[in-house]
């Protein structure tokens, strides 16, 4: 058994199946220094737990806001589900220091990258779903996330560096931007992709992420700050 009970208190859940929570601190990594270590590592919790974060803050979103077009809450909740923004609650848990991984990870930074602590937050939330049920996960999310969700009707949120590019280039009068795919790297399971986005056949920047969605986010946040300089 890992040593776990320090995060369920910060979790405030009891698992009656500490297996699932120990799969959701398991960083793919560590298996290459104990081969024989029986827990899977969480990336099939991860895929769970994207669903079911997405899921909640969505309806969430949908009874909190009732006048808001599918536009409007689409893009609040891009922002709310956002890597940056699971990586922030992440480490308020103080996830990254309950992380089994490897030693090469770990002295290079991964308890503390914000790509490690966002997926591993979705896979807590993965097995608190399969541990405890919809309603406990729900309120788990929900909690996590009271102060972002209770703020979020009353300050202005950044906006998706996709929306922000496109209006930028609308106001310019050119073509809607291009996304396209220049590599697609890893295994199945943890995949990489690298997304160049162009405007008028010239490009403008170029993004990696473990999604094409973030790869493309960051290949539009790399082209305005181009276009901006």
């Amino acid at each position: 058994m890992l040593m776990t009970d320090g995060f369920e208190e910060k979790l405030d859940v009891r698992f009656a199946n500490r297996r699932l929570l120990d799969e959701a601190l398991t960083h793919s990594s560590y298996f290459h220094e104990f081969p024989d270590h029986d827990i899977p590592c969480y990336e099939r919790l991860e895929f769970l737990g994207d669903s079911v974060l997405g899921f909640v803050i969505a309806d969430e979103l949908f009874r909190r806001f009732p006048l808001m077009n599918e536009g409007q809450l689409t893009e609040l909740r891009a922002h709310l589900v956002r890597r940056e923004t699971l990586a922030v609650v992440a480490k308020k848990l103080c996830l990254g220091s309950f992380l089994l991984m490897g030693r090469g990870e770990a002295l290079s930074g991964g308890r503390g990258r914000d790509s490690n602590l966002s997926a591993a937050l979705e896979a807590v939330i993965g097995a608190v779903y399969l541990d405890k049920g919809h309603e406990q996960s729900r309120a788990l999310v929900l909690r996590l996330w009271h102060d972002y969700v209770q703020n979020i009707g009353e300050k202005a949120i950044p906006k998706d560096p996709k929306s922000e590019l496109q209006e930028l280039i609308q106001a310019q009068g050119s073509d809607a931007p291009v996304y396209n795919l220049v590599t697609e790297d890893g295994p199945p399971h943890d995949r990489h992709f690298t997304i160049e986005v162009k405007v008028n056949g010239k490009a403008l920047g170029t993004g990696v992420g473990r999604r094409k969605l973030d790869a493309e986010r960051g290949a539009a946040r790399v082209a305005l700050a181009n276009l901006r300089v």
